[in-house]
């Protein structure tokens, strides 16, 4: 029995090894980019698995969010109707169109994100506006690019400018709006919340990336919306 689990434990190291190196398939769907390193956080809260990344002097998550509870093991609401979703102040979550995906998580409106009990893992937060602006003033010109996954079916084409040569594996996983509680723009916007609020407003900021170029734009957006989450390490 020694013998089997020894030969199980070096051959799981050589699948990683070898799907780091060649870029197969980590989570279905995303590919890993060729000569980097990886790093591996596991959720107990979900017992999910995710691949974190290195861009600088950040770790970050390199696949979004996708956990139904907070950090003290309380549920986060799942909300599946339209009129349910526009109408909350509280926290909530969603699968895009209901329908569940590993590849592309979960969305969240703001007010999770700015829930006591916490929406990130131990040791890891939501990244705040400065954080995420650190990452883009690193990554330089094509920034977006930089960040986009390349794989075709998770980007409507052309992509602009995707190289994904950071890891971070950004994906157009849509959002929910918070007028009306509908989805839409899956294929064509990933859109991330930052933990920083538009002083005492109904608005907090957002990252995004578009598939019809290679930038990152920030905006003021309705605290109501369903956005992706990536988390970085404390």
């Amino acid at each position: 029995m020694k013998k089997t689990g020894k030969i199980f434990a070096i051959a799981f190291f050589l699948f990683i090894k070898i799907t780091t190196t060649l870029g197969q398939n980590f989570t279905p769907g995303v590919r890993l980019t060729s000569g980097l390193s990886y790093g591996i956080l596991k959720d107990t809260r979900d017992n999910i698995i995710y691949k974190t990344i290195k861009i600088g002097n950040q770790v970050w998550m390199a696949e979004n969010l996708r956990t139904t509870k907070y950090r003290n093991g309380d549920s986060i609401p799942t909300i599946t109707s339209n009129s349910g979703w526009k109408n909350l102040t509280t926290g909530a979550c969603c699968s895009y169109n209901n329908e569940v995906s590993d590849v592309y998580g979960k969305l969240y409106n703001w007010f999770a994100v700015a829930d006591s009990r916490n929406i990130a893992p131990m040791g890891w937060h939501v990244p705040n506006d400065a954080e995420w602006k650190t990452l883009m003033a690193f990554l330089g010109e094509n920034t977006g690019g930089k960040l986009k996954e390349t794989e075709a079916s998770l980007w409507n084409s052309p992509n602009e400018g995707a190289t994904n040569e950071s890891g971070f594996s950004a994906l157009a996983a849509g959002v929910r709006f918070g007028y009306d509680g509908t989805f839409g723009a899956c294929g064509i916007l990933a859109d991330f919340w930052s933990c920083t609020p538009l002083g005492n407003s109904d608005y907090a900021w957002d990252f995004r990336m578009h598939y019809s170029n290679g930038g990152v734009h920030s905006a003021n957006i309705n605290k109501k919306y369903g956005f992706s989450i990536r988390c970085i390490k404390d």
